[in-house]
């Protein structure tokens, strides 16, 4: 069986650097919020080329921490408008209607699944505060149109980068500094895994970070001082640590990622199928590889009985999930063909080539 995702194949090359960080962590009885925390954060801001880096609990904590962080700046309010791509998992959306905002969906592009920017302004109003942009499947939203609506409408722009750790813009931008501020998730299926749940957020404005070093730990600011009504949303320190070792490989790992996906970019040949549009191959880390069939069941089911294992992500979207009853009327036809075509295959920075080629051979034949 070639397995979607190995997390153990994947997390094995360091486990030697995993038990030796675990009992430096042991022995150091500094189990929250320690030295490991610190040194991460100190690292991976660097990594985006931000300001800031705060470790939090996991990537929806990290986005509700920068809604709430915004509140208390003031630049947010109850019921102020967050528009947001349909398509994205739900977490992105959890975390605005978390914090009293109101998500308001907008469809994708077809080609490239991120948020379609032609529909951005038609769907702004007086009530329109923010944008939270996600770099879904790993590849970056159209920085430059986000960036230039968000200025016009003097708008927050946030990023959901929790599938695109290491991504490229123009040569010199990384994902986590395209924005005001930046939610990351660290969850162990990530490009930059954990072995539990984890996040961050990078942002370059001092008032924000101040904030969300507070909010993440009970509000406070000294030992039983509380300035603010906060969270229990840390970093864990041991996980930090695995993190730091992980950080050193990711752009190489990226890198590996990026080969295999354009094997099967050049490879897989389907009229079956539609392939990832890629205009800038930095500007996607592949967190998945996502293709798209009108027979996507179908195609499911042909490769799992010759031993490929596929995902859907997501096989149902917002605007149909109980969790938002208000939304069910909404007809949001694009999001619904990609929710009812889209298909994840195998791969990750250590798949091999046998099982590449092997992939490619079985879709490419599909009939």
């Amino acid at each position: 069986m070639i397995k979607f995702l190995d997390l153990a194949l994947i997390n094995k090359r360091f486990e030697n650097q995993f038990k030796k960080e675990f009992e430096k962590f042991i022995n150091s009885g500094q189990y929250i919020l320690g030295n490991q925390v610190k040194q991460f954060e100190e690292e991976f801001a660097s990594y985006c080329g931000t300001k800031y880096c705060i470790g939090v609990s996991s990537g929806l904590d990290a986005l509700q921490l920068i809604f709430e962080a915004y509140k208390i700046l003031g630049k947010l309010k109850d019921d102020d408008e967050v528009i947001v791509p349909a398509n994205t998992y739900i977490a992105s959306v959890l975390a605005i209607s978390h914090t009293g905002l109101k998500p308001v969906l907008v469809e994708p592009d077809l080609k490239t699944y991120n948020i379609d920017v032609a529909k951005i302004e038609q769907a702004i109003t007086t009530k329109t505060k923010a944008i939270l942009g996600v770099h879904l499947y790993g590849l970056l939203y159209n920085v430059e149109v986000l960036e230039t609506l968000a200025k016009k409408h003097n708008l927050l722009l946030i990023e959901d980068s929790a599938q695109a750790h290491g991504a490229i813009y123009k040569d010199e931008r990384k994902a986590g500094n395209l924005s005001h501020a930046a939610a990351f998730s660290f969850y162990p299926t990530k490009n930059l895994g954990a072995l539990g749940d984890g996040g961050a957020i990078t942002t370059n404005n001092d008032e924000l970070a101040a904030i969300l070093l507070q909010l993440r730990n009970y509000g406070r600011v000294s030992a039983y001082k509380n300035d603010l009504k906060g969270f229990n949303g840390r970093l864990d320190e041991l996980q930090a640590a695995f993190l730091r070792i992980k950080l050193e490989c990711l752009d190489a790992d990226n890198d590996k990622r990026r080969e295999a996906a354009g094997f099967y970019l050049d490879h897989i040949s389907s009229d079956h199928i539609v392939l990832p549009s890629i205009k800038d191959i930095k500007q996607h880390v592949f967190h998945l590889f996502v293709i798209r069939s009108k027979r996507r069941d179908e195609l499911k089911a042909y490769l799992q009985a010759r031993g490929i294992e596929t995902m859907i992500h997501y096989p149902v979207p917002i605007h149909k999930q109980m969790a938002y009853r208000e939304f069910l009327e909404y007809k949001l036809p694009i999001t619904e063909q990609i929710h009812e075509e889209v298909l994840s295959l195998p791969l990750h920075h250590l798949l091999s080539n046998s099982s590449l080629q092997k992939v490619t051979e079985m879709v490419s034949i599909f009939k």
